[in-house]
């Protein structure tokens, strides 16, 4: 399987109403999962072991959740200060963190302004898609 047939697949799922798509060729299996279905499906199970009776205010509820399953690094390279710290007031568009998935470093960036409240995750954890990695103010 080559970079051209893994961006056609890639292209093929976007452009469909699938949610998931394997591919099996000489050995190697490729399966893309589209982000929105994990990260929608990491949400509902979340909420659902909230009580109804339990109130978490907006502001203390945001979270960072991890696009993909892949190997966390919060820092650009060891011995570097990490992109992000608890405490640490971010803008939109800051990276927090990369997720190295099938050796290609994907950043994760914040979504909007915010103050880190607490780093979830270690560096060198696995994450998978859809776990928390940041809790925001």
């Amino acid at each position: 399987m080559n970079q051209e047939q893994i961006k056609t697949l890639i292209d093929a799922l976007a452009a469909s109403d699938l949610c998931e798509l394997e591919y099996s060729e000489n050995g190697s299996t490729l399966r893309l999962v589209k982000q929105s279905t994990l990260v929608a499906a990491a949400r509902r199970r979340r909420a659902a072991l909230v009580a109804p009776d339990d109130t978490v205010p907006a502001a203390a509820a945001a979270e960072c959740l991890a696009p993909m399953y892949g190997v966390v690094h919060l820092q650009p390279t060891p011995g570097e200060p990490p992109f992000v710290q608890a405490g640490q007031a971010i803008e939109a568009g800051r990276t927090l963190c990369v997720i190295e998935a099938m050796k290609v470093f994907n950043e994760v960036r914040a979504e909007r302004d915010a103050t880190v409240q607490e780093v979830l995750v270690g560096s060198g954890q696995e994450v998978e898609a859809g776990q928390p990695l940041f809790r925001f103010e």
